[in-house]
Protein backbone atom coordinates (compact mmCIF):
# COMPACT_ATOMS: atom_id res chain seq x y z
CA UNK A 1 0.00 0.00 0.00
CA UNK A 2 1.33 3.43 -0.92
CA UNK A 3 2.03 5.66 2.03
CA UNK A 4 0.01 8.58 0.65
CA UNK A 5 -3.28 6.61 0.78
CA UNK A 6 -2.92 6.58 4.56
CA UNK A 7 -2.88 10.37 4.63
CA UNK A 8 -6.03 12.26 5.47
CA UNK A 9 -7.55 14.13 2.51
CA UNK A 10 -6.66 17.81 2.18
CA UNK A 11 -8.93 19.84 -0.10
CA UNK A 12 -7.93 23.02 -1.95
CA UNK A 13 -10.68 25.22 -3.46
CA UNK A 14 -9.68 27.43 -6.41
CA UNK A 15 -12.02 30.29 -7.37
CA UNK A 16 -12.25 31.89 -10.82
CA UNK A 17 -14.40 34.87 -11.81
CA UNK A 18 -16.58 37.21 -9.79
CA UNK A 19 -17.47 37.91 -6.17
CA UNK A 20 -20.59 35.75 -6.52
CA UNK A 21 -18.35 32.75 -7.20
CA UNK A 22 -16.19 33.70 -4.23
CA UNK A 23 -19.26 33.54 -1.97
CA UNK A 24 -20.09 30.06 -3.33
CA UNK A 25 -16.53 28.93 -2.56
CA UNK A 26 -16.76 30.34 0.96
CA UNK A 27 -20.04 28.46 1.56
CA UNK A 28 -18.45 25.22 0.27
CA UNK A 29 -15.39 25.78 2.46
CA UNK A 30 -17.61 26.32 5.52
CA UNK A 31 -19.61 23.15 4.83
CA UNK A 32 -16.49 21.01 4.30
CA UNK A 33 -14.85 22.27 7.48
CA UNK A 34 -18.15 21.88 9.34
CA UNK A 35 -18.02 18.21 8.37
CA UNK A 36 -14.50 17.87 9.79
CA UNK A 37 -12.80 17.89 6.38
CA UNK A 38 -9.41 19.60 6.08
CA UNK A 39 -10.12 22.27 3.44
CA UNK A 40 -8.55 25.57 2.43
CA UNK A 41 -8.99 28.25 -0.23
CA UNK A 42 -6.28 28.79 -2.84
CA UNK A 43 -3.65 27.26 -0.59
CA UNK A 44 -0.01 27.38 -1.68
CA UNK A 45 0.71 24.15 0.18
CA UNK A 46 1.83 21.25 -2.00
CA UNK A 47 0.18 18.55 0.13
CA UNK A 48 -3.44 19.13 -0.99
CA UNK A 49 -4.52 15.90 -2.66
CA UNK A 50 -8.00 16.99 -3.79
CA UNK A 51 -8.71 20.14 -5.82
CA UNK A 52 -12.11 21.73 -6.43
CA UNK A 53 -12.09 24.38 -9.19
CA UNK A 54 -14.98 26.86 -9.09
CA UNK A 55 -15.07 28.08 -12.69
CA UNK A 56 -16.30 31.17 -14.52
CA UNK A 57 -18.09 30.95 -17.89
CA UNK A 58 -19.09 34.57 -18.41
CA UNK A 59 -16.99 35.69 -21.40
CA UNK A 60 -14.31 34.16 -23.62
CA UNK A 61 -11.30 35.28 -21.57
CA UNK A 62 -12.82 34.00 -18.33
CA UNK A 63 -13.74 30.68 -19.95
CA UNK A 64 -10.21 30.22 -21.27
CA UNK A 65 -8.70 31.01 -17.88
CA UNK A 66 -10.98 28.42 -16.25
CA UNK A 67 -10.10 25.77 -18.84
CA UNK A 68 -6.38 26.49 -18.45
CA UNK A 69 -6.71 26.04 -14.68
CA UNK A 70 -8.55 22.73 -15.10
CA UNK A 71 -5.85 21.48 -17.48
CA UNK A 72 -3.13 22.58 -15.05
CA UNK A 73 -4.59 20.45 -12.25
CA UNK A 74 -5.41 17.53 -14.56
CA UNK A 75 -1.71 17.56 -15.49
CA UNK A 76 -0.81 17.58 -11.78
CA UNK A 77 -3.11 14.59 -11.29
CA UNK A 78 -1.41 12.68 -14.09
CA UNK A 79 1.95 13.40 -12.44
CA UNK A 80 0.64 11.95 -9.18
CA UNK A 81 0.71 15.32 -7.38
CA UNK A 82 -3.04 15.27 -6.65
CA UNK A 83 -5.51 12.40 -6.38
CA UNK A 84 -8.76 13.99 -7.52
CA UNK A 85 -9.89 17.04 -9.49
CA UNK A 86 -13.50 18.24 -9.20
CA UNK A 87 -14.94 21.09 -11.29
CA UNK A 88 -17.94 23.24 -10.36
CA UNK A 89 -19.32 26.70 -11.13
CA UNK A 90 -20.61 28.51 -14.20
CA UNK A 91 -18.44 26.94 -16.91
CA UNK A 92 -19.25 23.48 -15.60
CA UNK A 93 -22.97 24.28 -15.44
CA UNK A 94 -23.04 25.53 -19.00
CA UNK A 95 -20.70 23.11 -20.79
CA UNK A 96 -20.79 20.00 -18.60
CA UNK A 97 -21.37 17.51 -21.43
CA UNK A 98 -18.64 19.02 -23.62
CA UNK A 99 -16.16 19.20 -20.75
CA UNK A 100 -16.77 15.57 -19.77
CA UNK A 101 -15.91 14.51 -23.32
CA UNK A 102 -12.90 16.83 -23.73
CA UNK A 103 -11.35 16.46 -20.26
CA UNK A 104 -12.28 12.95 -19.02
CA UNK A 105 -9.47 13.05 -16.44
CA UNK A 106 -11.65 15.28 -14.22
CA UNK A 107 -13.27 13.09 -11.56
CA UNK A 108 -16.64 14.89 -11.56
CA UNK A 109 -18.32 18.02 -12.91
CA UNK A 110 -20.96 19.91 -10.91
CA UNK A 111 -23.32 22.81 -11.67
CA UNK A 112 -23.85 26.07 -9.81
CA UNK A 113 -26.50 24.64 -7.48
CA UNK A 114 -24.95 21.24 -6.80
CA UNK A 115 -23.43 21.86 -3.36
CA UNK A 116 -25.09 18.80 -1.72
CA UNK A 117 -23.78 16.59 -4.55
CA UNK A 118 -20.22 17.90 -4.03
CA UNK A 119 -20.48 17.21 -0.30
CA UNK A 120 -21.67 13.68 -1.04
CA UNK A 121 -18.32 13.00 -2.76
CA UNK A 122 -16.73 13.56 0.67
CA UNK A 123 -19.37 11.50 2.48
CA UNK A 124 -20.41 14.80 4.06
CA UNK A 125 -23.86 16.22 4.81
CA UNK A 126 -25.24 19.67 4.06
CA UNK A 127 -25.39 21.21 7.53
CA UNK A 128 -28.40 23.55 7.76
CA UNK A 129 -27.15 24.92 11.06
CA UNK A 130 -24.25 26.48 9.13
CA UNK A 131 -26.56 28.54 6.92
CA UNK A 132 -25.68 32.19 7.51
CA UNK A 133 -22.17 31.31 8.63
CA UNK A 134 -19.34 31.63 6.15
CA UNK A 135 -15.57 31.40 6.42
CA UNK A 136 -14.12 34.38 4.59
CA UNK A 137 -11.29 33.87 2.11
CA UNK A 138 -9.97 37.43 2.49
CA UNK A 139 -9.58 40.03 5.25
CA UNK A 140 -12.55 39.69 7.57
CA UNK A 141 -13.30 43.43 7.81
CA UNK A 142 -15.44 43.23 4.66
CA UNK A 143 -17.70 40.48 3.33
CA UNK A 144 -19.78 39.91 0.23
CA UNK A 145 -23.39 38.90 0.84
CA UNK A 146 -25.29 37.23 -1.98
CA UNK A 147 -28.92 38.29 -1.49
CA UNK A 148 -30.30 36.25 -4.39
CA UNK A 149 -29.27 33.73 -7.00
CA UNK A 150 -29.98 33.56 -10.73
CA UNK A 151 -31.68 36.06 -13.04
CA UNK A 152 -34.98 36.41 -14.90
CA UNK A 153 -33.87 39.24 -17.21
CA UNK A 154 -33.78 38.62 -20.99
CA UNK A 155 -30.62 40.63 -21.84
CA UNK A 156 -29.45 39.60 -25.31
CA UNK A 157 -25.72 39.38 -24.52
CA UNK A 158 -25.87 37.60 -21.17
CA UNK A 159 -25.41 33.89 -20.51
CA UNK A 160 -25.88 34.13 -16.74
CA UNK A 161 -29.46 32.71 -16.73
CA UNK A 162 -28.07 29.70 -18.65
CA UNK A 163 -25.50 29.14 -15.89
CA UNK A 164 -27.24 30.36 -12.77
CA UNK A 165 -30.90 29.66 -13.53
CA UNK A 166 -33.90 31.81 -12.61
CA UNK A 167 -34.06 34.40 -9.85
CA UNK A 168 -34.34 33.11 -6.25
CA UNK A 169 -34.28 35.59 -3.35
CA UNK A 170 -32.94 34.62 0.06
CA UNK A 171 -35.32 35.42 2.97
CA UNK A 172 -34.64 38.60 4.94
CA UNK A 173 -34.39 36.68 8.24
CA UNK A 174 -31.64 34.44 6.83
CA UNK A 175 -29.67 37.45 5.54
CA UNK A 176 -30.02 39.36 8.83
CA UNK A 177 -28.77 36.30 10.73
CA UNK A 178 -25.76 36.11 8.40
CA UNK A 179 -25.05 39.83 8.85
CA UNK A 180 -25.23 39.49 12.66
CA UNK A 181 -22.80 36.58 12.53
CA UNK A 182 -20.43 38.59 10.33
CA UNK A 183 -20.60 41.67 12.57
CA UNK A 184 -19.87 39.54 15.63
CA UNK A 185 -16.79 38.22 13.81
CA UNK A 186 -15.45 41.70 13.12
CA UNK A 187 -16.88 42.45 9.67
CA UNK A 188 -17.43 46.19 9.25
CA UNK A 189 -18.52 46.39 5.61
CA UNK A 190 -21.17 44.31 3.88
CA UNK A 191 -21.21 44.30 0.06
CA UNK A 192 -24.62 43.23 -1.25
CA UNK A 193 -24.38 41.30 -4.50
CA UNK A 194 -26.74 39.44 -6.84
CA UNK A 195 -27.21 38.95 -10.55
CA UNK A 196 -29.90 41.63 -10.22
CA UNK A 197 -30.24 43.15 -6.74
CA UNK A 198 -33.26 45.35 -7.57
CA UNK A 199 -35.36 42.26 -8.36
CA UNK A 200 -34.93 41.19 -4.74
CA UNK A 201 -38.10 39.96 -3.04
CA UNK A 202 -40.40 39.75 -6.07
CA UNK A 203 -40.48 35.95 -5.90
CA UNK A 204 -40.96 35.46 -2.14
CA UNK A 205 -42.61 38.73 -1.04
CA UNK A 206 -44.45 39.51 -4.30
CA UNK A 207 -42.92 43.01 -4.35
CA UNK A 208 -39.51 44.63 -4.76
CA UNK A 209 -38.25 44.48 -1.20
CA UNK A 210 -34.65 45.65 -1.46
CA UNK A 211 -35.26 48.82 0.57
CA UNK A 212 -36.75 46.82 3.45
CA UNK A 213 -33.82 44.40 3.37
CA UNK A 214 -31.36 47.29 3.50
CA UNK A 215 -33.21 48.82 6.48
CA UNK A 216 -33.07 45.52 8.36
CA UNK A 217 -29.37 45.02 7.61
CA UNK A 218 -28.70 48.63 8.62
CA UNK A 219 -30.14 47.83 12.08
CA UNK A 220 -27.49 45.15 12.71
CA UNK A 221 -25.16 46.32 15.49
CA UNK A 222 -21.56 46.84 14.46
CA UNK A 223 -22.11 47.00 10.69
CA UNK A 224 -20.51 50.32 9.73
CA UNK A 225 -20.95 50.22 5.96
CA UNK A 226 -23.48 48.53 3.67
CA UNK A 227 -22.77 48.80 -0.06
CA UNK A 228 -25.11 47.98 -2.96
CA UNK A 229 -23.92 46.31 -6.16
CA UNK A 230 -25.48 45.17 -9.46
CA UNK A 231 -28.71 47.16 -9.51
CA UNK A 232 -30.70 46.84 -12.74
CA UNK A 233 -31.95 50.22 -14.07
CA UNK A 234 -35.32 49.15 -15.55
CA UNK A 235 -37.98 49.45 -12.85
CA UNK A 236 -35.40 50.72 -10.37
CA UNK A 237 -37.01 51.02 -6.88
CA UNK A 238 -36.37 54.63 -5.83
CA UNK A 239 -37.16 53.86 -2.18
CA UNK A 240 -33.66 52.31 -2.11
CA UNK A 241 -32.17 55.80 -2.58
CA UNK A 242 -34.41 57.16 0.18
CA UNK A 243 -33.05 54.47 2.53
CA UNK A 244 -29.48 55.39 1.55
CA UNK A 245 -30.27 59.00 2.40
CA UNK A 246 -31.83 58.21 5.80
CA UNK A 247 -29.34 55.60 7.05
CA UNK A 248 -25.83 56.71 7.91
CA UNK A 249 -24.29 53.24 7.64
CA UNK A 250 -25.57 52.65 4.09
CA UNK A 251 -22.89 53.92 1.73
CA UNK A 252 -23.76 56.68 -0.73
CA UNK A 253 -22.72 54.33 -3.51
CA UNK A 254 -24.64 52.58 -6.28
CA UNK A 255 -23.34 50.06 -8.77
CA UNK A 256 -25.89 50.18 -11.63
CA UNK A 257 -24.75 48.54 -14.92
CA UNK A 258 -26.33 50.58 -17.74
CA UNK A 259 -24.51 48.73 -20.58
CA UNK A 260 -24.95 51.36 -23.32
CA UNK A 261 -25.79 54.96 -24.19
CA UNK A 262 -27.67 54.41 -27.46
CA UNK A 263 -31.41 53.69 -27.43
CA UNK A 264 -31.11 51.52 -30.55
CA UNK A 265 -28.39 49.35 -29.00
CA UNK A 266 -30.27 49.17 -25.68
CA UNK A 267 -33.23 47.83 -27.68
CA UNK A 268 -30.99 45.26 -29.38
CA UNK A 269 -29.68 44.35 -25.94
CA UNK A 270 -33.28 43.81 -24.73
CA UNK A 271 -32.69 46.05 -21.73
CA UNK A 272 -36.26 47.38 -21.58
CA UNK A 273 -35.18 51.02 -21.41
CA UNK A 274 -33.94 53.97 -23.45
CA UNK A 275 -31.05 56.37 -23.15
CA UNK A 276 -33.42 59.15 -22.04
CA UNK A 277 -34.95 56.95 -19.32
CA UNK A 278 -31.46 56.08 -18.08
CA UNK A 279 -30.43 59.74 -17.99
CA UNK A 280 -33.67 60.66 -16.18
CA UNK A 281 -33.03 57.90 -13.63
CA UNK A 282 -29.48 59.08 -12.90
CA UNK A 283 -30.69 62.70 -12.56
CA UNK A 284 -33.50 61.57 -10.19
CA UNK A 285 -31.04 59.62 -8.03
CA UNK A 286 -28.64 62.57 -7.85
CA UNK A 287 -31.52 64.97 -7.07
CA UNK A 288 -32.44 62.90 -4.00
CA UNK A 289 -28.86 62.14 -2.97
CA UNK A 290 -26.38 64.61 -4.52
CA UNK A 291 -23.54 63.07 -2.51
CA UNK A 292 -23.65 59.69 -4.28
CA UNK A 293 -20.98 57.88 -6.24
CA UNK A 294 -22.49 56.02 -9.19
CA UNK A 295 -20.55 53.15 -10.73
CA UNK A 296 -21.66 51.75 -14.06
CA UNK A 297 -20.40 49.35 -16.71
CA UNK A 298 -20.77 49.61 -20.48
CA UNK A 299 -20.29 47.17 -23.36
CA UNK A 300 -18.43 48.24 -26.51
CA UNK A 301 -19.11 46.47 -29.80
CA UNK A 302 -22.52 44.84 -29.29
CA UNK A 303 -24.15 43.80 -32.61
CA UNK A 304 -25.85 46.86 -34.09
CA UNK A 305 -23.31 49.31 -32.66
CA UNK A 306 -22.21 51.36 -35.65
CA UNK A 307 -20.11 54.51 -35.46
CA UNK A 308 -23.25 56.61 -34.81
CA UNK A 309 -24.37 54.42 -31.88
CA UNK A 310 -20.85 54.35 -30.46
CA UNK A 311 -20.64 58.16 -30.59
CA UNK A 312 -23.96 58.29 -28.73
CA UNK A 313 -22.31 56.24 -25.96
CA UNK A 314 -19.30 58.59 -25.93
CA UNK A 315 -21.70 61.55 -25.57
CA UNK A 316 -23.58 59.68 -22.82
CA UNK A 317 -20.37 59.18 -20.79
CA UNK A 318 -19.28 62.80 -21.28
CA UNK A 319 -22.69 64.14 -20.24
CA UNK A 320 -23.39 61.89 -17.24
CA UNK A 321 -19.89 62.14 -15.69
CA UNK A 322 -20.14 58.87 -13.76
CA UNK A 323 -17.97 58.76 -10.67
CA UNK A 324 -16.87 55.21 -11.56
CA UNK A 325 -16.93 53.40 -14.91
CA UNK A 326 -15.83 50.05 -16.33
CA UNK A 327 -16.00 49.09 -20.02
CA UNK A 328 -16.07 45.55 -21.44
CA UNK A 329 -15.84 44.46 -25.05
CA UNK A 330 -18.79 42.44 -26.35
CA UNK A 331 -18.34 38.66 -26.22
CA UNK A 332 -20.42 36.52 -28.65
CA UNK A 333 -21.92 33.87 -26.35
CA UNK A 334 -23.61 30.67 -27.57
CA UNK A 335 -27.33 30.23 -26.83
CA UNK A 336 -27.84 33.92 -26.01
CA UNK A 337 -30.31 36.01 -28.01
CA UNK A 338 -27.48 38.12 -29.46
CA UNK A 339 -25.76 35.01 -30.81
CA UNK A 340 -28.29 35.03 -33.66
CA UNK A 341 -27.06 38.52 -34.64
CA UNK A 342 -23.95 39.08 -36.71
CA UNK A 343 -20.86 39.76 -34.60
CA UNK A 344 -19.41 41.96 -37.33
CA UNK A 345 -17.22 44.37 -35.35
CA UNK A 346 -13.56 43.26 -35.28
CA UNK A 347 -12.11 42.66 -31.82
CA UNK A 348 -9.49 45.37 -32.30
CA UNK A 349 -12.25 47.93 -33.04
CA UNK A 350 -14.18 46.84 -29.94
CA UNK A 351 -11.04 47.21 -27.86
CA UNK A 352 -10.22 50.59 -29.39
CA UNK A 353 -13.71 51.84 -28.54
CA UNK A 354 -13.45 50.51 -24.97
CA UNK A 355 -10.02 52.13 -24.52
CA UNK A 356 -11.31 55.44 -25.83
CA UNK A 357 -14.21 55.41 -23.38
CA UNK A 358 -11.82 54.68 -20.51
CA UNK A 359 -9.57 57.58 -21.57
CA UNK A 360 -12.59 59.89 -21.41
CA UNK A 361 -13.44 58.46 -17.99
CA UNK A 362 -9.87 58.97 -16.76
CA UNK A 363 -10.22 62.70 -17.37
CA UNK A 364 -13.64 62.79 -15.66
CA UNK A 365 -12.26 60.83 -12.69
CA UNK A 366 -9.20 63.11 -12.49
CA UNK A 367 -11.38 66.24 -12.36
CA UNK A 368 -13.71 64.74 -9.72
CA UNK A 369 -10.72 63.65 -7.63
CA UNK A 370 -9.13 67.10 -7.79
CA UNK A 371 -12.26 68.42 -6.05
CA UNK A 372 -11.47 66.13 -3.08
CA UNK A 373 -8.13 67.80 -2.32
CA UNK A 374 -8.28 69.54 1.06
CA UNK A 375 -11.32 67.53 2.19
CA UNK A 376 -11.33 64.88 4.94
CA UNK A 377 -12.88 61.43 4.45
CA UNK A 378 -13.57 58.41 6.62
CA UNK A 379 -11.38 55.64 5.18
CA UNK A 380 -11.44 51.87 5.78
CA UNK A 381 -7.93 50.39 5.66
CA UNK A 382 -7.77 47.29 3.44
CA UNK A 383 -4.07 46.39 3.31
CA UNK A 384 -0.47 47.50 3.47
CA UNK A 385 1.25 47.50 0.08
CA UNK A 386 4.77 48.69 -0.53
CA UNK A 387 5.30 51.88 1.42
CA UNK A 388 1.60 52.69 1.82
CA UNK A 389 -1.43 51.71 3.81
CA UNK A 390 -4.25 51.37 1.27
CA UNK A 391 -7.88 52.12 2.05
CA UNK A 392 -11.19 53.25 0.60
CA UNK A 393 -13.84 55.88 1.19
CA UNK A 394 -17.54 55.02 1.25
CA UNK A 395 -17.61 56.03 -2.43
CA UNK A 396 -15.33 53.15 -3.45
CA UNK A 397 -15.81 49.39 -3.52
CA UNK A 398 -13.20 46.68 -3.11
CA UNK A 399 -10.74 46.12 -5.98
CA UNK A 400 -12.71 48.01 -8.67
CA UNK A 401 -12.67 51.63 -7.54
CA UNK A 402 -10.37 54.40 -6.31
CA UNK A 403 -7.99 53.85 -3.41
CA UNK A 404 -6.63 56.14 -0.70
CA UNK A 405 -2.88 55.83 -0.07
CA UNK A 406 -1.32 56.80 3.25
CA UNK A 407 2.46 57.05 3.69
CA UNK A 408 3.43 54.14 5.98
CA UNK A 409 6.67 55.87 7.00
CA UNK A 410 4.64 58.71 8.53
CA UNK A 411 1.55 56.93 9.90
CA UNK A 412 0.63 53.52 11.28
CA UNK A 413 -2.82 52.16 10.39
CA UNK A 414 -4.34 48.82 11.33
CA UNK A 415 -5.98 46.79 8.55
CA UNK A 416 -9.73 46.74 9.16
CA UNK A 417 -9.78 50.03 11.07
CA UNK A 418 -11.38 53.31 10.05
CA UNK A 419 -9.23 56.45 9.98
CA UNK A 420 -9.92 60.04 8.96
CA UNK A 421 -7.77 61.11 6.04
CA UNK A 422 -7.28 64.61 4.66
CA UNK A 423 -6.56 64.43 0.93
CA UNK A 424 -3.52 66.40 -0.24
CA UNK A 425 -2.96 64.94 -3.72
CA UNK A 426 -5.08 63.18 -6.35
CA UNK A 427 -4.52 61.33 -9.62
CA UNK A 428 -7.07 59.70 -11.96
CA UNK A 429 -7.74 56.73 -9.66
CA UNK A 430 -5.73 57.31 -6.46
CA UNK A 431 -6.03 59.73 -3.58
CA UNK A 432 -3.10 60.53 -1.25
CA UNK A 433 -3.57 61.92 2.23
CA UNK A 434 -2.60 62.42 5.86
CA UNK A 435 -4.25 60.83 8.87
CA UNK A 436 -6.03 63.42 11.01
CA UNK A 437 -7.90 63.21 14.30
Amino acid sequence: MKARTLKKDKVNIITMGCSKNLVDSEVLLTQLKGNGINASHESNSDDNNIVIINTCGFIDNAKQESIDTILQYVDAKEQGLVDKVYVTGCLSQRYKDDLEKEIPQVDAFFGTRDLPAILKKFKADYKHELVGERLLTHSSHYAYMKISEGCDRPCSFCAIPLMRGGHISRPIEELVKEAEHKAAGGTKELLLIAQDSTYYGLDIYKKRNLAELMRRLSDVNGMDWIRLHYAYPTGFPMDVIEVMKERENICNYLDIPLQHGSTDVLKAMRRGTTRQKQEDLIHSIRDILPDIAIRTTLIAGHPGEGEKEYQEMVDFVERMKFERLGVFTYSHEENTHAFSMEDSIPQEVKQERANNLMEIQEQISFELNQEKIGKTFKVLIDKKEGGHFVGRTEYDSVEVDNEVLIDASKYYCRVGDFVNVKINEATEFDLYGDVVE
